[in-house]
């Protein structure tokens, strides 16, 4: 299934507007995504809708690191037995299938999260945010993408057709950086302590 969200008209306010905190690297962020499209898809012609992104990071302490599988890293952060996260990790990827969607955990790569967040930010003001979400989530669960490599971002943020000069400047942009952090703070104010939460 493809991706139905696209971004709101802002010529007029929209009847329902939800908010969204999730991680580009929360396989269930992408299963939630999926059934909220099908959710949107299922509404009566006329009813517009506005989502709109917030960042979540899910380890904002979090290393990046190519030299071991994401399996193996999550067994060692969570203190348990390979096979027990490979147990997971199947069970997550066949809930990724039932929504259409092709995990490839063992090429996915352990990644700090920040500035695919910022660019995410940027991006909104560019009417790409829903388009650069979709594609942050498939470059790191379907191919292997690293997502915390800034030619990587660049490269992605050209592929939904946003420039990829102002991507390079976007990533240094302190306003945007700090829109990442106000997304924390939000959320914890909130009190939400999983994601996807809408």
């Amino acid at each position: 299934m493809l991706s139905t969200l696209h971004e709101p008209a802002t010529d007029r306010p929209a009847d329902v507007t939800i908010e969204v905190w999730s991680d580009v690297v929360c396989p269930f962020c992408y299963v939630g995504k999926r059934r909220l499209e099908r959710a949107l898809a299922s509404l009566p012609d006329g009813v517009t809708v506005r989502v709109e992104w917030k960042s979540f990071e899910l380890d904002p302490q979090r290393i990046t690191r190519t030299d071991a599988s994401v399996t193996a890293l999550l067994a060692e952060q969570k203190g348990m037995p390979m096979d027990q996260m490979q147990g997971l990790v199947d069970h997550v990827t066949a809930m990724g299938r039932g929504e259409g969607l092709d995990f490839a955990m063992d090429k996915s790569v352990w990644t700090n999260t920040f500035q695919a967040h910022v660019l995410l930010h940027w991006a909104k003001e560019q009417g790409r945010q829903h388009a650069l979400k979709e594609r942050l989530l498939a470059a790191h669960f379907t191919e292997g993408a690293n997502v915390d490599d800034r030619a990587a971002l660049v490269r992605l943020a050209g592929e939904v057709g946003l420039s990829e000069d102002a991507a390079r400047e976007a990533l240094n942009d302190v306003g945007y950086a700090e829109a990442v952090r106000h997304d924390a703070y939000e959320s914890r104010t909130l009190g939400v302590r999983g994601v996807p939460f809408f």
